[in-house]
Parts: C-alpha cells; sequence; structure tokens
C-alpha cells in the first residue's frame, strides 16, 4: 500500500505493478522500484529543505536557493568526484613540492658554494665583474696595485674569474700603438714603423696560438736584427738547447703542450708602449706589458684551470742602416730587458712555462723572499731580478 506525503497522495502498490507491467509488455526494463525505507527519507529531506527555505525567506524578505540538508556529495556523484579530484590535486602539488625540495637538497649537497656565494656576496660579485667595462688604456705607471676583490676560482666557463685581469683588453686589442712624430733623426714615418714593428714583435711572441702551443716563433726571429752575435742568434740558440742562463722565455712565452693547453682562446693584455729619440738615426721603443694566460691540464676531460702571469720591461730600437753598421732595413734590436712570471715553476728550465694547478703538490724549489702581486703594475721590474723562486700573492 502506498503511503501519503503532507502535499499530497503517494503511488499505490497497485498503480506501481500496472506501470511495471506496461512497461513490460513494450520491451522494456521497468524501472527498479525504491524501497519503502529510501522513500521515507527521499521525503523527510524534501521537507526539511521546504522548511528551511521558509524560515529564511522570512526572516531576510526574499528568497534564497534551497540548501540541502546534507552535503552534495552525500546524494550526488559528481560533487563528490569534483571534492576527491580537487583533493587528489592538491596531493600531487604536495608532492611535487617535495620532489622539487629534495633536487634542491641533493644539488646544495653536491654544490655548496651556490648558497655560500650567494650568502657572502661573492655571486654578486661575480655579476659585477662580468658587466663592469674594459679598463681604458694605460697611459703612465699605475700608482697601486689593482684592488683585492673577494678571491675566486677560474672555470672553463670563466677562465679569468676573480682576476684584475677580467676587465683588461683581450689580446692585441690591449696594445694600442700611440701617435708617431719624428724623433732622433727619424721621420714620422720611420717612427710609425717602429711602433707598428714592436706590437707586431709582442703579438708574434705573446699572443701567436702557435708559439704559446711551443712551437717555434718564427715571426720572431724574422723581424730581430740577424747581424752580429745578438738578437736572433741568442733566441736560436735558447730554443735548440734551453738553459738556466740561456732561456727563450726571456723573449717568448710557451707552454708544454703535452702538459697543458689554453683553457681560452683570448689572453688578457695590459700595458703601454712609449717611444723616444735614442742616437742619432734611431728611435727607442719602451714597452710595459702585462700577459694573462688561462690554462687547463692536457688531460682529455680536465677542467682544472689555472692563470699564468707574465710581465715584460724590454726596449726595441730601429736604426737607419744608412747610419748604422750590421743594421738591416725594417728589423728591430734588442735593448735592456727585465721580466717576471707569476705561477710558473721554478727550477724547469727546457724553454717552457710550466704552470701550477690547485690540486698539485707542492713545487721542488720552496719559494723564498716576499710575496709578490703579479697584476701589481706599479713595481718597475728593471733591476729588481734577483734569480729567487718567488711566491705570489694571487694568480
Amino acid at each position: 500500500m502506498g503511503r501519503q506525503g503532507d502535499d499530497g497522495p503517494g503511488i499505490s502498490d497497485a498503480e506501481w505493478d500496472r506501470f511495471r507491467e506496461e512497461i513490460e509488455r513494450q520491451g522494456g526494463d521497468a524501472p527498479k522500484e525504491p524501497s519503502a525505507r529510501a522513500r521515507m527519507v527521499t521525503e523527510r529531506l524534501r521537507r526539511e529543505d521546504e522548511e528551511r527555505e521558509r524560515a529564511e525567506r522570512g526572516r531576510f524578505g526574499r528568497a534564497r536557493p534551497p540548501r540541502p540538508a546534507q552535503p552534495p556529495g552525500w546524494r550526488t556523484g559528481p560533487a563528490w568526484q569534483g571534492e576527491r579530484g580537487a583533493g587528489s590535486g592538491k596531493r600531487r602539488l604536495k608532492a611535487a613540492g617535495a620532489i622539487v625540495l629534495v633536487a634542491g637538497l641533493a644539488l646544495v649537497a653536491l654544490r655548496p658554494e651556490l648558497v655560500i656565494d650567494r650568502i657572502t656576496g661573492k655571486a654578486q660579485s661575480r655579476e659585477d665583474a662580468r658587466n663592469a667595462p674594459v679598463l681604458p688604456v694605460e697611459s703612465v705607471r699605475p700608482t697601486a696595485a689593482p684592488e683585492a676583490g673577494q678571491p675566486d676560482r677560474p672555470t672553463l666557463k670563466e677562465p679569468f674569474r676573480g682576476s684584475p685581469a677580467l676587465q683588461w683588453a683581450d689580446g692585441a686589442a690591449g696594445i694600442e700603438v700611440p701617435a708617431a712624430t719624428a724623433a732622433g733623426g727619424m721621420s714620422k714615418e720611420q717612427v710609425a714603423q717602429a711602433l707598428h714593428q714592436a706590437k707586431r714583435f709582442l703579438v708574434a711572441a705573446n699572443l701567436d696560438p702557435a708559439v704559446l702551443r711551443g712551437e717555434r716563433p718564427e715571426a720572431v726571429l724574422a723581424l730581430l736584427e740577424p747581424q752580429g752575435e745578438r738578437d736572433r742568434r741568442l733566441l736560436e740558440k735558447a730554443l735548440a738547447r734551453p738553459t738556466a742562463e740561456q732561456d727563450p722565455l726571456w723573449l717568448v712565452s710557451r707552454f708544454p703542450a703535452a702538459e697543458v693547453r689554453l683553457a681560452t682562446d683570448v689572453v688578457k693584455t695590459r700595458g703601454r708602449m712609449t717611444f723616444e729619440a735614442g742616437g742619432p738615426g734611431e728611435v727607442k721603443v719602451s714597452l710595459d706589458y702585462t700577459f694573462t694566460y688561462a690554462l687547463a691540464k692536457a688531460a682529455p676531460g680536465s677542467e682544472e684551470v689555472t692563470r699564468t702571469i707574465v710581465r715584460r720591461q724590454f726596449e726595441l730600437y730601429l736604426r737607419d742602416p744608412e747610419r748604422w753598421q750590421e743594421t738591416t732595413k725594417g728589423t728591430l734590436q734588442l735593448g735592456n730587458s727585465s721580466h717576471e712570471y707569476g705561477n710558473a715553476r721554478c727550477a724547469v728550465h727546457d724553454g717552457y712555462l710550466h704552470p701550477s694547478f690547485p690540486t698539485d703538490g707542492p713545487d721542488e724549489v720552496a719559494p723564498s723572499g716576499a710575496p709578490v702581486d703579479p697584476y701589481d703594475r706599479s713595481r718597475n721590474l728593471e733591476g729588481s731580478e734577483t734569480g729567487e723562486c718567488g711566491e705570489i700573492t694571487r694568480f
């Protein structure tokens, strides 16, 4: 027997049976009759919703959408699935955040300098140094050494990181030829020739990649005066049989290709060139340049980088062959010279510079004398050579 609600009669059992029989005759599936308990619960919830709606209408003066007595998820699948989906999404976000956190901690464990550099300000110092402009041409000798920024080791990607040379010009761009004027009975054109020959000499002896790899410095030899017993012949002897007293390094920069390679094609250059009259028919060119080389070990896969700093002070003369004997037109003759190597092993005299790396053991010869800053161009090298194996304060 069907039950009745407050608002009207329900469906009787006889009517429900006739409805089901009619559906079966038509070949369809009759809907299942809800249980008596389900109909009672549904009817009760409907009445509670209507009573709540009437109460709110009386309180606020306007109708509001009916709110179900139970959460939507209690009766409706889509709402319940949406809530589960949202919760699942939050769990995925949390899981992703955890993965990022773990990866970050692993990176810090492997490379703690990433965090340390940021805390200590070294990361910002690196950025400032990278963005700093190239220094203007050096016109006079500096009065002090470059400022000592935060010490930093070079890398293959940034081979001059932590070095004052980072702001120096690249290679031959750091060798600026002054404007020529007549001097010493030599015309302006002859003086200009002497200055350009001097630049060619510097490039051939200190920047030529082949020479840096240890090959014979043919261009240097071609620029030197061939007559007499000096200059070219002395260099040839030193190249053939280098010794402590007869070493080609006093004039050219060379590295053993079996041990090291250039970490970059760039050599940082800083210095100045001046000229003045010499004797009659002679012009003297004075040179004071520092070259910074970034090097890596020759072993395949090696990523360790070091730097060697070479400073040279010397004089070159261009003489008029009509006034000077044993003089070949267009060639140069050497005058006084001084040189200094920063980060090159002592007691090795084979015609090559042997740089030390941070992971290498101590040198065979212990350093002596006061520590020297190889980037300090305020010092005058002339007369300061002692033959001792000194110690550098930075590289």
